[in-house]
């Protein structure tokens, strides 16, 4: 198999076992912060608007304000990482982000939590892709590393289905400042034990950083998630989305050309000659299409057509978190025994199966009898395609690029989250309007809008099984 063409570098020290795998849980729970904050605040929104008199369009921008700036600085946080040592970075990044949380929920105007959004988020972008490095660095043995990214999974599971759960508790209990405040004293946590479970670093890569090549994709990626977002606020054809969308794919293509140029590029193009790593990253993009498309209309479903609480819908989607994370825990057995290639091929058929069940429930479903069981088995499937992806996408790296493998793979999740909620969720609109022209009661509407959201992902998981079929054995 095709590796990184990277620099000879010392690998670092490890733990010893004990201390490693506890350090795995605190990388985890930092991982855990970075994904919860892309969801919790959307229970806190109406609040929000209310006291900081924010209307819908800025209410938006609460969102959108973190995913850019997360979304667009991902593979630059990931070679900054490592150029300066995946420890230091990810260090800074978690002091950053616990900092921007805590300036978010002493906001007292609607510029000032913006602007804290945007650090949380550009904070984030340093920490994921070094949290993801280091787990690389201490479980350097395949069979290990694959554990460790089965815990990983499991974790980010639980924040993409908690953050709907506890946006509602703590926004109830506290008011919505707690959505924020909840990350410092977990955020310290972290700060304070990975100094003393991680003591050295790796050594830092030498060479220059690519500054053009970091202008470029950074903007080429803040316009795409960018053009996304504009996509659910004024539809494909409106200047702004066709702006962004141009501009995107012009700095896309000077990237490209200076990375075939320059000596030391950001993102050496050879990365791709690495077959799974390819695959890894192009299924992470699909899988995360459909895991915020899905806790997205999810969310819409049990509020707005079911008339459930923000509690309840919390809590409703626990199985799902509940079988998301069983199985991200027992999928590095399963990859072991049957290998990378036929455990994700079955786990997208699964997760699939799971959404075209979802999509046949009608405006006046009952939980136990007609949501419980396709939530369940989308937990299975998404579980161990996330471990599984994530995998591909970060193993056969060498020690100097791990921080680049991080921020490849996180960007292609954000990206795709991006995409998929903008595309499935214009589907679902345009469709439940056409049902409330043909004279459809309003909840039917919805429910016929968002069935088609449920079999769009259906269709996008089945794309990533097929992309899977690529997967080469090592």
């Amino acid at each position: 198999m095709t590796t990184f063409a990277a620099p000879r570098i010392a690998p670092a020290p490890t733990p010893r076992s004990s201390r490693r795998w506890l350090a795995l849980s605190i990388l985890a729970l930092a991982q855990f912060l970075v994904v919860l904050d892309a969801s919790i605040v959307n229970i806190a929104l109406p609040v929000i608007g209310r006291q900081l008199s924010m209307d819908t369009t800025a209410l938006a921008w609460v969102i959108t304000a973190y995913v850019l700036a997360f979304g667009g600085l991902l593979l630059l946080g990931g070679r900054l990482a490592d150029r300066y040592g995946h420890r230091r970075v990810f260090l800074i990044g978690a002091a950053g982000f616990v900092a921007a949380s805590a300036l978010a929920g002493l906001s007292a105007s609607s510029e000032m939590l913006l602007a804290a959004r945007a650090l949380q988020g550009a904070f984030a972008a340093l920490l994921a892709p070094a949290a993801l490095a280091l787990l690389t660095q201490l479980f350097p043995a395949p069979a290990d590393r694959t554990k460790a990214l089965g815990v990983w999974g499991g974790v980010a599971g639980i924040g993409s289905a908690a953050g709907v759960l506890l946006g509602g508790v703590l926004t109830a209990a506290l008011g919505w400042q707690a959505v924020f405040f909840v990350n410092v004293p977990i955020g310290a946590i972290v700060l304070i034990a990975i100094p003393l479970l991680i003591t050295r670093d790796v050594p830092a890569a030498r060479g220059r950083l690519d500054a053009p090549g970091a202008v470029t994709i950074t903007g080429a990626l803040v316009a795409a998630v960018g053009a996304f977002s504009a996509i659910e606020q004024v539809g494909f054809v409106h200047p702004l989305t066709l702006g962004l969308a141009g501009l995107a794919i012009a700095l896309g293509i000077a990237f490209v050309i200076i990375e075939r140029r320059t000596a030391e590029p950001l993102v050496p193009l050879e990365v791709f000659r690495n077959r799974n790593l390819t695959v890894g990253n192009i299924a992470m993009l699909l899988v995360g299409a459909v895991m915020v498309a899905l806790f997205f209309a999810l969310s819409v479903f049990m509020q707005s057509v079911l008339g459930y609480d923000a509690l309840t819908t919390g809590l409703t989607q626990l199985p799902l978190a509940g079988a998301l994370v069983i199985v991200a825990g027992i999928a590095p057995q399963v990859i072991g025994r049957i290998g990378a290639k036929r455990t994700l091929i079955a786990s997208l058929v699964v997760l699939a199966a799971g959404l075209a069940w979802l999509s046949l429930a009608p405006a006046d479903a009952v939980f136990v009898t007609q949501l419980l069981g396709p939530t369940v088995l989308i937990g299975i499937g998404m579980g161990a395609a996330f471990v599984t992806t994530t995998q591909l996408a970060v193993d056969h790296v060498d020690g100097g690029e791990a921080g680049l493998a991080g921020g490849l793979v996180n960007t292609s999740q954000q990206i795709g989250g991006a995409l998929g909620l903008a595309v499935l969720a214009t589907v679902a609109t345009l469709r439940t309007d056409t049902l409330l022209e043909a004279g459809a009661a309003v909840p039917d509407a919805v429910t016929g809008g968002l069935s088609w959201l449920f079999v769009g992902t259906a269709v996008v998981a089945l794309a990533a099984a097929g992309v899977a079929g690529l997967v080469r054995r090592p």
